[in-house]
């Protein structure tokens, strides 16, 4: 689950709203009217997508953030051995 994504297209379908009262001429709205929307919109879902990740990986166990037991750190080949033809 993405909360922030929801805020996000939360806060389009309220710009898309403005604009279509606006377009049907149940209102009248500006041109700059969804700027202030847009950005405490992103602003707000960036919150809220960071609280929600803190959340989680505070819930994860911690053998899920170990090393696997297949890694030993070192790379595949080191040599230059690997020719290309």
């Amino acid at each position: 689950m993405k909360p922030g994504r929801l805020i996000v297209g939360l806060v389009a379908v309220a710009i898309g709203a403005l604009y279509a009262g606006n377009a049907a001429g149940a209102w009248h709205t500006e041109w700059f009217a969804a700027l202030p929307l847009l950005f405490g919109g992103l602003v707000l879902a960036a919150l809220v997508g960071f609280a929600a990740h803190k959340a989680r990986r505070r819930r994860r166990p911690r053998s899920d953030q170990a090393a696997s037991s297949d890694s030993t750190g070192v790379p595949a080949s080191s040599s230059g051995s690997q020719a290309i033809k």
